[in-house]
């Protein structure tokens, strides 16, 4: 089990962004959340398997149809034991 702070800028919000990473997450046993920041960016705490965890990261630099992903930063942090993934509004 292993912990990343994900931070996503470029065209991610107003675009299903965080419906869509909450779909992707649950499909790959991720658990977390995802969040708009002020400054327009992503913010998301995923949990879970290396191998799903990386693909999760590959889905971020995609991003859902109507986004544009400029950068993805990825950092590990300390587990959370997080028992899904969630939306969080503003």
């Amino acid at each position: 089990m292993k912990h990343l702070d994900i931070k996503i800028t470029g065209k991610v919000q107003g675009v299903g962004f965080r419906e869509t990473t909450k779909i992707v997450a649950n499909q790959m046993m991720v658990q977390g959340f995802v969040r708009n920041e002020k400054d327009g960016s992503v913010y998301i705490e995923a949990e879970g398997e290396d191998i799903f965890l990386e693909e999760f990261i590959n889905w971020c630099h995609e991003g859902p149809d109507r986004s544009r992903v400029e950068n993805v930063s990825v950092s590990e942090g300390e587990v959370k034991n997080y028992r899904n993934f969630e939306v969080f509004k503003k």
